[in-house]
């Protein structure tokens, strides 16, 4: 599913255009996106999943085309974990 096919499912089933519909899915990734980047980064939507903020440790990886050896830098990654009612529907 798109961006665009999700906005329009969304217009459809509250009742709404999809510039509000557009408009509401900006501000909710927004909203998610600014709560990562805090320092203790989560959000829990009861009975879909919880969004969280993980560090990655700096370690070695190889170039797969010359096989030399890279460092690869720590980093911050973004984890999803479903949560009941989205396991059990899928």
């Amino acid at each position: 599913m798109t961006k665009a096919e999700l906005i329009a499912a969304m217009a459809k089933d509250a009742g709404i255009s999809k510039a509000a519909a557009g408009k509401a899915l900006d501000s909710f990734m927004a909203g998610v996106t600014k709560a990562l980047k805090k320092k203790s980064g989560k959000v829990t939507l009861v009975g879909f999943g919880t969004f969280s903020k993980i560090r990655r440790k700096a370690r070695k990886g190889r170039n797969p085309q010359t096989g030399a050896p890279i460092k690869i830098k720590a980093t911050n990654a973004v984890k999803f974990k479903a949560g009941k009612k989205l396991k059990d529907a899928v």
